[in-house]
């Protein structure tokens, strides 16, 4: 069995909720069982936003994460809230355009990377989650790219898909930065 769960935290409208969603997308059209449970501060925008993604190859029994396999994180009080929610030989995947400290840990595989100037250098600050969802699928292959881009398809409203391939750029720039 394998079972597969990633954090995702921010800020609201950073696109944390959106991230996660496609993550669980992409899952699902590798026939995997896929849980997505968004968690949201009071605050529409600006408030804290996190979403949890469990993976698994049989039917999950909660979509509640205690040990993380992954954790990104785009500002600092979500990488100091969710690190210690990490497994040991996990991955904090961050956003080093915000978030300027080093994790308290050692028994854990990171990864900064640059998410929101990659989004300001493509044009579309919302590119700075699906950078990182790039990292994350070439750094652990939970998902591949092919179906993150099938599931670009059903997660985006039609009147977006003309966004895909910007999409698809910001993922590959995004892995380029796995370990």
């Amino acid at each position: 069995m394998i079972d597969f769960s990633v954090i995702l935290a921010g800020f609201g409208g950073q696109g944390i909720l959106s991230a996660g969603k496609m993550a669980a997308e992409a899952a699902l059209y590798e026939g995997k069982e896929v849980s997505w449970f968004p968690s949201y501060g009071p605050e529409m925008r600006g408030g804290t936003a996190n979403c949890s993604v469990v993976i698994s190859d049989e039917p999950i029994g909660s979509p509640v994460i205690n040990d993380a396999d992954v954790v990104i994180c785009l500002n600092q009080p979500s990488m100091e809230k969710f690190e210690a929610s990490l497994k040991p030989g996990g991955y904090l995947i961050i956003d080093s355009s915000l978030i300027h400290i080093q994790p308290t840990r050692s028994d854990i595989n990171f990864i900064a990377m640059p998410a929101s100037d990659i989004a300001s250098e493509l044009g579309n600050m919302q590119f700075a989650t699906i950078s990182m969802l790039g990292c994350l699928s070439k750094a652990t292959g939970c998902f591949s790219r092919d179906s993150f881009e099938s599931s670009l398809k059903e997660v985006l409203p039609e009147r977006h898909h003309n966004k895909i391939p910007g999409n698809l750029n910001a993922f590959d720039k995004g892995a380029s930065y796995a370990k």
